[in-house]
């Protein structure tokens, strides 16, 4: 996940109970990650907003190489401690202000971080720099808007917690926000979680 300034505590301060809090949906995740496996096969792949590293662990044995970075400290500390591949790297970075070159990356993704940033439009233009201008970004998110009754009172009761949340779609909404910021949607599909999860495969629209 990623931590902006004024939120920063929230995160450093629930890392450790990030996993507990993210292992009831596990079924969703694992599902997601069979849709990445196959993208990122012998890829070189930069994971942003990791949080504690579940995504990059689940996937790397498929990969070339995974960079992992969240602006959490504690969230990079929590994911290094059972990090067994010499394949993934974990880092504190600024998703908006990435070290990495033009064009270094054949896959993004960016899970789960696009509705809690302040300007997600400008995260989206910093993957953009990054990604090859042939490679794929993978973008699920919570797509909250799409709430049952039960689904908002929980997210009444996080955004009480602290938990930040900036940008409310729907699945549909959400699609078109990465479509009107220079992305083409090349696969899309609704999994079911706490929050319904939009999982969105996109490549570099032409310009």
């Amino acid at each position: 996940m990623i931590a902006m300034p004024e939120h920063k505590n929230f995160w450093d301060k629930n890392a450790g109970r990030y996993d507990r809090f993210m292992r009831k949906d596990r079924a969703a995740y694992e599902e997601m990650c069979a849709h990445i496996r196959p993208v990122v096969k012998a890829k070189t792949v930069l994971d942003l907003a990791t949080g504690t590293g579940l995504i990059a662990k689940h996937i790397v044995n498929a990969a070339a190489h995974i960079e992992a970075t969240d602006a959490s400290a504690e969230m990079i500390a929590e994911a290094k401690r059972d990090n067994h591949s010499a394949k993934l790297h974990f880092s504190v970075q600024d998703m908006f202000r990435l070290p990495y070159a033009d064009e270094s990356f054949d896959v993004v993704i960016v899970s789960n971080a696009l509705h809690i940033v302040p300007q997600p439009e400008k995260a989206l233009q910093e993957i953009k720099r990054v990604l090859k201008d042939d490679g794929v970004l993978i973008a699920p998110t919570f797509t909250h808007a799409g709430n049952s009754f039960s689904g908002m009172v929980r997210a009444f009761f996080m955004r009480m917690a602290g938990f930040p949340l900036r940008s409310k779609w729907t699945s549909e909404e959400y699609l078109t926000f990465l479509r009107q910021n220079g992305w083409t949607v090349r696969k899309s599909a609704v999994l079911k979680a706490s929050f319904p999860l939009t999982y969105a495969e996109c490549v570099k629209s032409e310009v």
